[in-house]
């Protein structure tokens, strides 16, 4: 009962008309999780699995029952209002499909807040790299300009994507040691 209550207050009903509107067989379908997924991939959010905490929520690695390892954000939403701009924004992040930006695998609407599953970048942020400087990524000035232009791309994404939190403990980092090191734009809402 409490979790049909928090899936209609969290836009649930809202959210399943855009995204089956919206629906053009291109997009990979974004997947609607039960809380019960969630709870069991984050070991019931255990504090130990907190990969980053932020103005917008706290973000803890999970994985899935099919072994795939993801990064799970609880939503600080306040208030109702907000509720619309989430949707709309799910919606997006749900349509891009693009090297530079950490892709949404889903969401779980049957909670308090609504939960947000993203892609996991295993090897840190932009922000540990250039504070927790080591031998096997070296932070050259050739790296720094490639992650910096990297981290632009996302502007030639399909749909505009424009980020109004940019600093580097937003910005994950795959492929460390590699010479095309990329700076993955990290959409948390």
């Amino acid at each position: 009962m409490l979790k049909a209550i928090f899936f209609k207050r969290n836009g649930g009903l809202l959210l399943q008309q855009q995204m089956s509107s919206g629906d053009d067989g291109n997009v990979e379908k974004t997947k609607l999780f039960t809380s019960k997924e969630l709870e069991n991939a984050t070991d019931h959010f255990n504090d130990n699995r907190i990969l980053g905490q932020g103005g917008q929520g706290t973000v803890y690695k999970g994985m899935l029952t099919d072994g795939n390892i993801v990064a799970v954000k609880m939503s600080k939403i306040k208030d109702e209002s907000e509720i619309e701009q989430f949707i709309n924004e799910v919606v997006i992040l749900s349509q891009i499909n693009h090297r530079n930006v950490v892709k949404l695998h889903g969401f779980c609407l049957e909670t308090e807040v609504p939960l947000l599953v993203y892609e996991f970048i295993p090897n840190g942020t932009l922000y540990d790299y250039i504070h927790d400087q080591n031998e096997y990524f070296p932070l050259t000035w050739e790296v720094r300009l490639r992650i910096a232009t990297e981290i632009g791309f996302h502007s030639s994404a399909g749909t505009p994507i424009y980020h109004w939190d940019i600093k580097s403990t937003n910005r994950g980092v795959n492929e460390p040691g590699r010479a095309r090191a990329r700076a993955r734009l990290v959409l948390f809402l």
